[in-house]
């Protein structure tokens, strides 16, 4: 089999999130570490040790939506289908976590864009393959090209509630993004609210999760080398207990 690993690193200093809430990586080197080594050991001296090394270790601030990541649905909401309370990550059942996959090439719909139902049914109409329940769908979008560059937070397309619930009411209940987000691009949105004055375009894809509660994963990368379908994907998410995401290092498994 072959192993395609579809999860961003974890990065300082890189345009990836919103101004201020990207992670901050503090690294300590191997001799920076030895008082914190040598407490227990009474007399121990950095040129006891092999080359004068104690440990490497890192500490990090990190939001649970930094690099790839998958969103439960109490990110979006309190509540998910018709009043239950909203589902955390660490709720998430397991056995949605290693699935068929199936990939949407939506790279030609421009930036902003949001897809609909038509959209994501000519996709699959394209390549061939009917939705199964518990499918995970993933979205390759023009936001990959543009990863780690400044204008990646306004890349891509995006998914909005028509085609969000009509992926739900074919039993998806897990999906992913190369964009920073499964909705369109906060910049193109903040335009069309200006017009229109509508609330309801604000994160409409994922306020759909309300009426059908399901996760989704955002910042993958690789989608552009994956077939269509015939793969699986493996994507567990951290455990945090209550927590709104968790990190998760999806993977993709083909024969």
């Amino acid at each position: 089999m072959q192993l395609i690993d579809l999860s961003v690193a974890i990065e300082n200093d890189l345009p990836v999130d919103r101004p201020g809430n990207g992670p901050r990586i503090r690294y300590q080197h191997h001799h920076e570490t030895f008082a914190a080594l040598a407490g227990p050991f009474a007399g121990l001296r950095p040129e006891d040790l092999p080359d004068g090394e104690a440990w490497a270790v890192e500490r990090i601030d990190l939001s649970t939506h930094n690099g790839t990541h998958m969103d439960a649905p109490w990110h979006y909401a309190s509540t998910m289908d018709g009043g239950r309370p909203a589902a955390t990550i660490d709720e998430v059942p397991l056995d949605w976590c290693h699935r068929p996959g199936v990939k949407l090439d939506l790279r030609h719909l421009p930036h902003g864009h949001v897809a609909t139902a038509d959209d994501l049914a000519t996709e699959l109409q394209r390549i061939g393959h009917v939705l199964q329940p518990l499918d995970i769908v993933l979205v390759n979008t023009a936001a990959a090209a543009r990863y780690g560059q400044p204008d990646y937070l306004d890349s891509g397309c995006g998914l909005g509630r028509e085609a969000t619930l009509w992926l739900t009411r074919q039993g998806v209940r897990v999906v992913g993004t190369d964009a920073w987000s499964w909705d369109a691009p906060f910049s193109h949105t903040a335009r069309r609210y200006a017009a229109t004055g509508d609330a309801s375009l604000i994160w409409e894809g994922h306020k759909a999760g309300r009426t059908t509660g399901y996760y989704q994963m955002e910042k993958l990368t690789n989608l552009d080398l994956l077939p269509a379908s015939g793969f699986h994907v493996i994507c567990f998410p951290v455990k945090i207990h209550k927590a709104s995401a968790g990190w998760v290092r999806a993977v993709a498994v083909l024969p």
